[in-house]
């Protein structure tokens, strides 16, 4: 099932302001020469202007002007960049705890989360708060990117001791993959070549870790779901009785003859055929876009999903989710909101406030019931038909939800389901 070397690694950039998160991007796309001529003009251009003595690296990612203007990354960075092993999208997300939202979108889809720690500070309040987000999106792998080693001289005395620091604290996270590389993305070390400085470290560079990090297994191959998007009715010469029902499998393998039902209905059938773009499979899997036929001529739209008789999710509509507020309006008491899961769209209310996180100290808190924007909170949400769910450690496709405002149809929240 390994997509060699057309396979897509998703991975997020996330540490504190001025660990070196925008240099260290610039240095990858930079050494692994993933940067077009014209590019690295502009860029060395304005690295001129500013007076640097070198190309500003940071500048590669930081897009916005407020961002070149202040130093800081404000918005999430999307960043895309091919080696002949595989393609990659970088989301460089802030951070600042004002733009904890930014960080959650940028990190809902990452299969490895990489986070920076500055060898002089070690790990600080947000080494742990950049930690415990991508702990709660089930962020598969996590490689701890200890910067700016060449301000404390390549010692590795440094390096063990911050190495332990974070394992201590890690052990109270849910993170099955954690790796640690030290580095100086200024000067190049460890990024994408082997730094010569440090030669007391034996690992791999970060380039060659994420080209061989493996992620075939991140996706649920075990729970077969296929929400559809749509149905295809061809009406021409050939197709004329045909039905096919299109959209991207979440997670498991479909193969024809299985025995499959459909949720919420819950009739059943077999698998006749399944089809992608250049014609019919003998299986699709996860996160592939397919076209499927079954055997019987059964009632299906939008929002119905096909999964296997054997393995069904649970439908609910008394629902406990982790929710991170995204909307610069606080939540109304009782409002509705859409709820987007899958292809299925119902209405929703929350109808309670668990507790929030304290992002600062990772604690609960119990007393403060008032929604606003980038708060992390466990919420009761009641939806007005079920859902056909999974909790969102099992399965990331189907555990995971967005809230929008029907007036306004801005996405408010996104969602983990518990």
């Amino acid at each position: 099932m390994e997509l060699n070397n057309n396979q897509l690694l998703r991975f997020t950039t996330a540490g504190s302001v001025d660990d070196g998160k925008s240099t260290l991007i610039g240095r990858l796309l930079y050494d692994s020469k993933s940067i077009f001529e014209d590019q690295l003009q502009a860029i060395e251009n304005t690295s001129q202007k500013k007076g640097h003595e070198g190309v500003d690296l940071a500048l590669f990612t930081d897009g916005l002007k407020d961002e070149r203007e202040q130093g800081i990354t404000i918005d999430v960075a999307y960043r895309y960049f091919t080696t002949p092993k595989r393609k990659f999208i970088i989301a460089d997300t802030p951070g600042h705890i004002q733009y904890t939202r930014n960080m959650v979108t940028g990190a809902s889809t990452a299969n490895a989360a990489i986070i920076l720690v500055d060898a002089r500070h070690g790990v600080i309040e947000q080494t742990k708060r950049h930690s415990f987000i991508a702990s709660l999106l089930q962020i598969p792998h996590l490689v701890v990117c200890i910067n700016k080693m060449d301000l404390v001289d390549f010692q590795e005395k440094v390096y063990d001791n911050i190495v332990a620091q974070y394992q201590d604290f890690a052990s109270k996270l849910l993170v099955q993959d954690v790796r640690f590389i030290p580095m100086s993305a200024l000067l190049g070390d460890n990024v994408v070549n082997k730094s010569e400085n440090m030669t007391w470290y034996h690992g791999a560079p970060l380039l060659h870790t994420l080209e061989t990090i493996h992620i075939s297994s991140d996706f649920n191959s075990v729970d077969a779901r296929f929400p559809v998007q749509t149905v295809l009715r061809p009406q021409r010469e050939g197709f004329i009785d045909y039905r096919g029902y299109a959209g991207r499998i979440s997670s498991g393998i479909f193969r024809p003859g299985d025995e499959v039902t459909v949720m919420p209905s819950g009739f059943t059938s077999k698998v006749k055929t399944v089809e992608g773009p250049k014609g019919e499979l003998t299986e699709a899997y996860a996160p592939m876009s397919i076209s499927m036929t079954l055997e019987d001529d059964i009632d299906i739209s939008r929002g119905d999903m096909i999964v296997r008789s054997n393995n069904k999710p649970e439908p609910a509509q008394d629902l406990e989710v982790m929710l991170c507020w995204m909307n610069n309006s606080s939540a109304r008491p009782r409002a509705k909101y859409l709820v987007r899961h899958t292809t299925n769209e119902q209405t929703a209310m929350i109808k309670e406030i668990m507790y929030k996180i304290d992002i600062e100290t990772l604690g609960r808190n119990f007393d403060d019931k008032e929604i606003r924007m980038n708060d992390i909170l466990k919420v009761k949400i009641r939806t007005t038909k079920p859902l056909m769910i999974d909790s969102y450690r099992e399965n990331r496709a189907t555990g995971s939800l967005i809230l929008i405002d029907e007036t306004t149809n801005e996405t408010v929240a996104a969602g983990m389901i518990i």
